[in-house]
């Protein structure tokens, strides 16, 4: 058996196909999520999605022979972005199982998790449970469950056109670069009937990326959104990972807008339609954050990173929204759960409903320089973290705290924040200075401390 330690990560499970997961686990994971479900709820069916990805169908039928060996029965809707998983489980008050690797490449695939009403699944919350009871040995089940097909597609557009009125925007021309993944089965279905001209890049399914990784955080993959932008013209352009539940936003001429402005942005549309209501943010995102949040009446509350946590912070406070720095969006409209579709349809609502570019329309969101997340490879995370909190906490002024790696304020109003990887032998670094020339000279500090230059 593959060691499940290694591929249970904190809030899913993602591992090479055929090393360290194949149908085999897959299905006794089905069986322990299952049991795990069962036992906590009484399900009577789990949802099953999956992505683009060759092996993700066969792993998500291993998956539901494992949930259907309990006496429990599967609803599939086959091809699904993440979110449309998300949006299936809460539709239907079911828990659901999404087969996908996100931005990974080709060779590697994972399940995401959710209870009933897309609750989380994380590794404290039945993660850890599932890889013991797997680790364990499952016994063979009674059998019983059945499986049934269900098409959600236009009930999961429907519902997101539902949430954000854009019948009065004005027209605008939208570059949309899907990455070969799952926005090119669900953008076409969204974005009909709006006021909108859509040139797409890189919509056919394609689980080998043959054009770039499905990753936009990595500017190398946003390049050719860049150009399209330029050469049509267009309004804007919009990014989505492999399995669509990440969007970044390109302006009118080519720029990348940051993740923590578009966070900002949802915000205020979000809090206009309920005020005082608390916006949830991860401590990598912008200070301009909960600062635009506070200055519109909001209340912030600031968490770790990772979408499980998130969503357990919006369930403890009632939360309206929730903005990760990684382009992940939550909403309380959309059972808390991320989507990047929903972030999208807010930006196109924004700037429709006014007549200025959206560089312009984003200036008033942006309010800091950043290093954006910069990764290295360390065989020794604890003492290089370790070293980097020494050096600093021996400073006059200094603060510091533990919530999720390590964050150091700097009495200037700098700060950076360090912190490991869930899934490989990496430190992350981000780093928010006033400007661009402070960002340098603390993220070259930190690194010549984590990299040992």
């Amino acid at each position: 058996m593959p060691d499940l330690s290694a591929i249970v990560k904190a809030y899913d499970i993602r591992g090479i196909v055929g090393e360290q997961l194949n149908s085999a686990v897959v299905h006794d994971i089905g069986a322990a999520f299952a049991e795990l479900i069962g036992r906590s709820a009484g399900s009577p069916a789990v949802v099953i999605g999956y992505d683009m990805r060759d092996s993700s169908p066969g792993l998500a039928a291993a998956f539901a022979q494992g949930v259907t060996s309990r006496s429990v029965d599967v609803i599939s809707i086959g091809l699904a972005s993440t979110d449309m998983l998300y949006f299936t489980s809460g539709c239907l008050d079911l828990p659901g199982a999404m087969f996908t690797a996100s931005h990974n490449p080709a060779r590697y695939n994972g399940i995401k998790l959710c209870r009933a009403g897309a609750a989380p699944v994380g590794q404290d919350s039945g993660l850890d449970e599932i890889r013991i009871a797997v680790e364990s040995g499952m016994e063979p089940g009674p059998g019983g469950g059945v499986v049934t097909e269900r098409d959600m597609l236009a009930d999961y557009a429907e519902y997101l056109r539902s949430l954000v009125d854009l019948s009065a925007i004005r027209p605008l021309r939208v570059v949309v670069d899907a990455g070969n993944g799952m926005g090119g089965y669900t953008v076409p279905a969204v974005v009909e009937g709006l006021p909108l001209s859509v040139i797409p890049l890189y919509f056919e399914l394609d689980g080998d990326f043959p054009n770039h990784e499905a990753n936009p955080l990595d500017p190398a993959n946003l390049v050719d959104l860049q150009a399209a932008v330029r050469e049509h013209n267009a309004d804007l352009g919009l990014a989505f990972d492999g399995d669509a539940d990440r969007c970044f936003v390109i302006d009118e001429s080519g720029e990348p807008v940051s993740p923590s402005a578009i966070a900002a942005l949802v915000a205020t549309r979000e809090l206009a339609t309920e005020p005082g209501a608390t916006v949830i943010y991860n401590l990598i995102t912008s200070q301009a954050v909960p600062e635009i949040v506070a200055e519109h009446g909001g209340r912030p509350v600031r968490t770790r990173v990772g979408h499980s946590f998130i969503k357990q912070r919006m369930a403890e406070t009632g939360a309206i929204f929730g903005g990760e720095h990684s382009a992940h969006y939550y909403f309380r409209s959309f059972w808390r759960a991320d989507s990047g579709m929903l972030a999208g349809l807010h930006v196109l609502a924004a700037l429709g409903r006014q007549q200025r570019p959206l560089s312009a329309l984003m200036a008033e969101f942006s309010r800091y320089a950043a290093s954006g997340e910069i990764n290295s490879t360390v065989d020794d995370q604890r003492a290089r973290m370790a070293l980097v909190q020494q050096r600093f906490a021996a400073r006059d002024g200094i603060q510091l705290d533990e919530l999720d790696g390590l964050t150091v304020r700097c009495p200037n109003g700098s700060w950076f924040n360090l912190r490991p990887s869930n899934t490989e032998p990496l430190l992350r670094l981000n780093v928010e200075a006033r400007d661009t020339a402070a960002v340098e000279v603390l993220r070259d500090e930190v690194l010549a401390l984590v990299r040992g230059d």
